[in-house]
C-alpha cells in the first residue's frame, strides 16, 4: 500500500536521518489526553502534533470545527517539528488513523510526497513489545516550503454549485445514524448534504483495526466511477481523511476534501439539508 506502513517497516527505519515520526493521538472529548499519553510513552524519536493546536486553524463563524491552518503557520509548525521537504514522515495515533490521516492529508496538500500513516497505531506497537520512550524529544528545527496542491481541496461555494451535477459524488464519512440525521451528538443540525452517499470511515479498517488491503478498499467503493469527481466530507474535515486515503488506495484519482465539512455547511442559513438514506443512481 502506498500510504500505509507496517510496524515492522517503521521498526527497520528507526534512526534514519530523514525519518520524522509524528504522534497525533487526540481525543475530541478530552483535548489534553493525547499530549498526556505522549508524555507517558511514545515511539522513540516521535514529536507530538496536536489536532487543534497544530493541525487546525482558529475556529470562526464559517470553516467548520477544525478549519485548515494557515499555510504559513503550518510551515512554521512543520519546521518546529523538524519536518523539512526531504523528510520521510510517519504519522500515528490511537484513533484508528483518523488524526494521523489529517497530518497525512495536510502534508500532501502542501506538496509533500513521503508521508505515511502507521498501520494499527500506537497500542499495536506497544502490544508487540516494541521500544517506547517517555522523555520529550529534542528536535532539530527545519525549514519547510509549501507547494500547495489546490486540486485536493473544495470549498463550500463549489460544493453548493456542484449539487446534483452529473459525474460528481459526495461521500459522507460519518457513522450512518449521523448521516441519516437520526442523531447528532456534536453539531447543531442533524442530517447530510443532499445527494451524498454514506461510507463510514472506520470501514477502511478490519475488525482488528488494520487497514484493509487494496481489494477490500475497492469493494467499499465498487459502485463509483473510477474517473468520477469525488468530494469527501465528515463532521469537521478530520475523519474524512482516512476515506481519502482509502479511495486513493482503491485507484481513484479525482478525490477532493471538503475540509469545512458538515460543521461548515450548516454555518450558512439556507444551505439545504437532507435526512435518511440516499442511493447513488
Amino acid at each position: 500500500m502506498n500510504n500505509i506502513v507496517s510496524l515492522e517497516w517503521l521498526k527497520e527505519k528507526m534512526g534514519e536521518p530523514k525519518l520524522v515520526i509524528a504522534d497525533c493521538r487526540f481525543r475530541l472529548d478530552d483535548p489534553g489526553a493525547g499530549l498526556r499519553a505522549y508524555g507517558e510513552s511514545h515511539i522513540p524519536g516521535a514529536v507530538y502534533m496536536d489536532l487543534e493546536k497544530d493541525l487546525s486553524g482558529e475556529v470562526e463563524e464559517h470553516g467548520g470545527r477544525h478549519p485548515l491552518p494557515d499555510i504559513f503557520a503550518m510551515t512554521v509548525t512543520l519546521g518546529r517539528a523538524g519536518i523539512s521537504n526531504d523528510s520521510i514522515v510517519v504519522a500515528y495515533d490511537d484513533q484508528g488513523g483518523a488524526m494521523a490521516s489529517r497530518l497525512w492529508w495536510l502534508l500532501k496538500y502542501m506538496g509533500h510526497e513521503q508521508v505515511y500513516v502507521l498501520d494499527n497505531g500506537f497500542s499495536a506497537w506497544l502490544n508487540q513489545g516494541l521500544p517506547v520512550a517517555t522523555e520529550k524529544e529534542v528536535v532539530q528545527p527545519a525549514t519547510y516550503l509549501a507547494t500547495v496542491q489546490h486540486n485536493m481541496l473544495v470549498e463550500m461555494a463549489e460544493v453548493r454549485e456542484l449539487l446534483g451535477s452529473e459525474g460528481v459524488t459526495l461521500i459522507d464519512s460519518r457513522e450512518a445514524p449521523r448521516y441519516r440525521g437520526e442523531v447528532e451528538p456534536i453539531d447543531r443540525v442533524a442530517g447530510h448534504i443532499p445527494g451524498a452517499i454514506n461510507r463510514f470511515w472506520k470501514d477502511s479498517l478490519t475488525e482488528s483495526g488494520v487497514w484493509k488491503d487494496v481489494s477490500a478498499q475497492s469493494d467499499r467503493f465498487h459502485d463509483l466511477e473510477k474517473n468520477g469527481d469525488l468530494i469527501v466530507y465528515c463532521g469537521s474535515g478530520v475523519t474524512a481523511t482516512p476515506n481519502v486515503i482509502a479511495l486513493q488506495e482503491a485507484g481513484f484519482t479525482k478525490v477532493r476534501l471538503y475540509a469545512g465539512s458538515w460543521s461548515d455547511w450548516i454555518s450558512v442559513e439556507g444551505n439545504p439539508v437532507a435526512v435518511g438514506d440516499e442511493e447513488k443512481a
